[in-house]
């Protein structure tokens, strides 16, 4: 299935139904009066957020989306029927913004959370409500109100507590295989993951966390190189990000060069983003000698200034990972019981949280629009291109021609 993480979508609420204008009318009763029926509501636009879903492909085929309509009020004092409700389903972790307004109006962070982005009309008032001692027979009743309509703007971005962030073939998608149930496609050449991809880390019974492999980054992402930053704004709900560094003999790229790169991307793509706690993995630690290894490890350290978390793992093999696994629990369960006792972090944190969502969501916005402008510029050019190129070739066509003209 093709993840999409972005959808534009117009939704508009049901009308409610007009009010009935009726009279009692039965055998051997007189003077029945008015009986006209209310109309019923219209039917409200819902979002219901579903785990078992991962991707927006489904709004990208269908951009218009209508709930229905009340029904009209009847005589007897009958109500119409309401409208039945459209329920949409959204993957958890979709942000939902209004494009008129830019404004976020909601974002579904749990399995089963409903969120109604427009409410549908009320129904109209049926003759009944406007009698009085002196208007016995009213003729008058009240159309049912528009539904609400706008159009908005649906963003995905993963629920994961860990990001992990490298180079192509560093390793990324084995250390998910390796710390999870989760099967990202892995291999023995050179390749990168193309979409992001999600596995849930039981450290035992009772204690888990959800770890993102992020594609891969490479020097110059920022401009657009490769799959440029496209995906950088799904680590915008991540607690703590993983630098995952090769140091296999194969690999041409010196550690502390490749953090460095990575910690550059993550600056121009969003400076709050690049304040995300990060910890150092360095993989592939089977294939070199451990003497090797820590002297690797260590001149790596020394170049960044690096004081933080530092591990060494081999995710093909298993050797470590469970001790990262570890620490990482640990680490979170430190920050839950420091969020519960400290008023003054908690609201820190979520300050930096908004921050941190808000900023991603422009520079994401910015990025896009970019992208679009290069293509249409790209197409224009195509366009102009190949117009000269016709015109050449009509004019050369042109001068191999004579023209003789004949008076009768």
């Amino acid at each position: 299935m093709k993840f999409v993480d972005e959808a534009t979508i117009q939704v508009t609420a049901g009308k409610g139904g007009n009010g009935c204008c009726s009279f009692r009318r039965e055998k051997y009763i007189e003077y029945g009066g008015p009986n006209g029926g209310d109309g019923g509501h219209g039917g409200s636009v819902i979002l219901l957020a579903d785990h078992n879903l991962n991707t927006l492909v489904d709004f990208r085929y269908k951009r218009q989306y209508n709930a229905e309509n009340g029904s009209q009020g009847s005589g007897a004092n009958c109500t119409g029927p309401k409208g039945e409700d459209l329920i949409l389903r959204v993957p958890v972790g979709t942000t939902i913004v209004n494009i008129d307004t830019d404004q976020v109006i909601g974002d579904l962070t749990e399995h089963q959370q409903r969120l109604n982005i427009a409410t549908g009309g009320r129904g109209g008032l049926g003759n009944t409500h406007f009698k009085s001692s002196t208007n016995r027979a009213p003729r008058k009743t009240i159309a049912g109100e528009l539904g609400e309509e706008c159009a908005i703007r649906l963003e995905l971005s993963v629920l994961a507590d860990v990001g992990l962030l490298g180079f192509p073939n560093a390793g990324k998608s084995t250390f998910v295989r390796s710390v999870s149930n989760a099967k990202p496609k892995v291999a023995n050449y050179p390749f990168t993951t193309l979409v992001p991809k999600l596995g849930v880390v039981r450290v035992d019974e009772l204690r888990h966390f959800v770890v993102a492999d992020i594609p891969g980054l490479i020097a110059g992402a920022a401009e657009g190189a490769g799959l440029g930053t496209r995906f950088l704004k799904h680590l915008s709900r991540c607690r703590l990000l993983i630098h995952l560094v090769d140091i296999a003999p194969l690999s041409e790229e010196d550690p502390a060069e490749q953090v460095q790169a990575l910690n550059l991307e993550l600056q121009r793509f969003s400076p709050v983003l690049a304040q995300l706690p990060q910890w150092l993995v360095f993989n592939k630690t089977d294939l070199v000698f451990d003497d090797e290894a820590n002297g690797i490890v260590e001149k790596a350290k020394a170049a960044l200034e690096w004081d933080g978390p530092c591990f060494q793992v081999s995710a093909a093999s298993g050797a470590g990972i469970k001790s990262v696994t570890q620490a990482i629990m640990n680490h979170f369960d430190e920050e839950n019981l420091r969020l519960k006792d400290d008023p003054e972090f908690a609201q820190a944190q979520t300050k930096f949280r908004d921050a941190l969502a808000d900023e991603i969501r422009q520079v994401d916005q910015a990025n896009k629009q970019e992208r679009k402008q290069a293509r249409l510029e790209a197409k224009q050019q195509q366009f102009e291109q190949t117009v000269q190129s016709e015109d050449e070739l009509w004019e050369e066509d042109d001068s191999d021609v004579e023209v003789v003209y004949v008076r009768d």
